[in-house]
């Protein structure tokens, strides 16, 4: 049985289709996109495995497919995917919790 979802899996292959409407800032994009994405200072398992985080931090579901497959295909291994996983979660719960600051701040600032 086929599980319904909001976003179709099949639309992620759709991505470059992106280019119809808007051509040149689409080619600029995929073009910044690939270069970004090319073995540097960092390898291209090590970006995957970033852009694997990235997308549970942003919560994209085409990107979560996409990096799973990347890194998987660049040679990462399920420990170190969900270890990923589990960096972008402690970032993102850490900077909602340094925002209690802010809470503070402004309670102590109404309190007085």
């Amino acid at each position: 049985m086929e599980k319904s979802t909001y976003y179709n899996p099949a639309d992620l292959a759709k991505f470059g289709n992106i280019t119809e409407w808007q051509p040149e800032m689409g080619n600029k994009f995929f073009a910044y996109y690939a270069e970004v994405f090319k073995e540097g200072a960092l390898s291209e398992r090590e970006k995957a495995l970033i852009a694997l985080a990235v997308a549970h931090a942003v919560q994209c579901p085409y990107c979560i497919d996409a990096y799973t497959s990347d890194s998987l295909q660049k040679g990462a291994d399920e420990a170190q995917m969900m270890e990923a996983v589990h960096v972008a979660a402690a970032i993102k719960g850490g900077a909602a919790l340094v925002h209690g600051v802010q809470m503070m701040n402004k309670a102590k600032e109404l309190s007085m």
